[in-house]
């Protein structure tokens, strides 16, 4: 919780400390909305998956996924990320994630047979086969590829600027959609009283010559987009790990990237 308050108080300098703590508190409700979803999503029929989501602009995924053409997904923790993947299934489209190993390998198991049996396939990212190598396969082939990427889990993500400060963000995402020529597709969700929201944004382009630096162009792009929604729907940002690098482990000379807390990606 300390975490999350310090990560909403980049998202809203504007509170005082009783206005931080009380939207610390209701951050936290919201997380635990999500949990109490995700673990009911198996039960939900399709029309119920429908019902409680409202979605804007789904031809924006749907319609270059018909003509044949890959799409990545990018996400932020916001809302409810599994009942959106869920809808997604509900209008035919299989697509791949990937999630993060979590130990012990009993509960790693359990999480990845939930998210599989909503539709999705699920690649480790680590332990397991080359995962650039599946993401890109999708994708070449028309298909759909769903990426959490508001933290770097890996420790080699870019530098950007996150509402002002120094922050680190995977740059998977932006380099699958250049190298395969699939759409870049920024998605946020968040929750009103009743429903869960997901919007599809308009798709991030890039005119950079060079391979590196459209990935950096377009990873700014969603670094804005991750500031944007975390000013607007704070109360619904379930980060609760460090973000900015002021916040990240000391980088050890000896041994590399220092590991942050556990989590992230596909908790």
């Amino acid at each position: 919780m300390h975490q999350l308050r310090a990560n909403l108080a980049r998202a809203r300098p504007d509170l005082d400390d009783g206005e931080l703590a009380d939207l610390t508190g209701e951050g936290m409700r919201s997380y635990l909305r999500y949990w109490r979803e995700a673990f009911r999503l198996p039960q939900w029929s399709t029309a119920e998956i429908r019902a409680r989501l409202v979605v804007s602009n789904p031809e924006r995924l749907l319609d270059p996924l018909a003509s044949g053409q890959g799409v990545v997904a990018v996400l932020g923790h916001f809302g409810n990320w599994d009942h959106a993947g869920a809808w997604v299934t509900t209008q035919g489209v299989r697509f791949t994630t990937v999630a993060e190993r979590l130990r012990p390998d009993s509960l790693n198991d359990r999480f990845v047979a939930y998210r599989e049996s909503l539709g999705m396939e699920v690649v480790p990212l680590t332990g397991g086969p080359d995962v650039t190598g599946i993401l890109a396969n999708r994708l070449q082939a028309g298909g759909l590829v769903a990426l959490l990427a508001d933290r770097d889990l890996g420790g080699a993500g870019l530098e950007v600027d996150l509402l002002g400060e120094p922050a680190r963000l995977p740059a998977g995402p932006a380099m699958l959609a250049l190298r395969t020529g699939s759409i870049l597709l920024p998605t946020v969700s968040w929750y009103d009283r009743t429903h869960t929201r997901l919007d599809f944004l308009a798709p991030l382009t890039t005119s950079a010559p060079r391979l590196r630096d459209g990935v950096k162009d377009l990873t700014q792009q969603w670094a804005a987009i991750v500031g944007d929604t975390a000013r607007h729907h704070a109360r619904d940002w379930h980060m609760l790990q460090p973000v900015w690098s002021a916040d990240r482990p000391a980088k050890d000379p000896a041994t590399g990237p220092a590991k942050g807390p556990a989590g992230g990606g596909a908790r």
